[in-house]
């Protein structure tokens, strides 16, 4: 199996059908590197363009429902092509990085590729696109519904009632109020407050 055909069956096993072939023109007319890595707790995907390779290089970790899927390789593909026509001299995620995103994004704005509960705030996500899709809360909390299936008491943060103790990365904390992107919690053992995204993922502690 030659390389044209080997990304165009990853594509097809990683993005909803309809929006595969249209994935892999995306890398047909600006090739790049292309890797499905191992799970990374910081990051979904990666571009970074160095000067001293002729290839560049992006990577989607690997466990990704199709529809995050999708969104985080055209976000790093909008990525590349902005540094490709604007220089490095422009912020990651500044208007050229939108533009590009905007319209790498907007031929899959249909209800043929997105299930309509995530393509509602996905075109609302749009009008300004932010560096993270994460930091959208109505969107990530759309697109997460299409996970594989959850540990028993796994939950958002941001479904959690203030005043529920929940567990992250091995710590106790007690939820308490929501400021805008970001939860206000308090770690049980030491007393100290931290801000922990509001879509984090964590296991809800039964206080009986």
């Amino acid at each position: 199996m030659d390389k044209d055909q080997a990304f165009l069956k990853a594509f097809q096993k990683h993005v909803p059908l309809p929006a595969a072939e249209y994935c892999w023109n995306l890398w047909k007319e600006l090739p790049f590197n292309f890797y499905i890595t191992r799970t990374r707790q910081t990051k979904l995907g990666d571009f970074r363009y160095r000067r001293d390779q002729k290839i560049q290089t992006i990577t989607i970790n690997h466990d990704l429902n199709p529809y995050q899927f999708l969104i985080t390789y055209v976000h790093e593909v909008a990525h590349f092509r902005a540094f490709e026509k604007y220089g490095l001299n422009i912020k990651p995620h500044g208007p050229e990085w939108k533009i590009a995103f905007r319209n790498l994004m907007t031929p899959l704005l249909s209800d043929q590729v997105f299930p309509k509960d995530v393509l509602i705030p996905l075109k609302r996500h749009f009008i300004n696109p932010k560096a993270s899709s994460g930091s959208d809360l109505f969107l990530s909390k759309a697109v997460k519904k299409y996970d594989g299936q959850k540990t028993d008491g796994v939950a958002l943060l941001v479904d959690l009632i203030p005043g529920e103790i929940f567990e992250l990365k091995g710590r106790a904390f007690k939820k308490e109020a929501i400021r805008r992107t970001r939860v206000l919690c308090q770690e049980v053992d030491t007393g100290r407050k931290y801000l922990i995204s509001a879509h984090a993922e964590v296991k809800k502690i039964d206080k009986n």
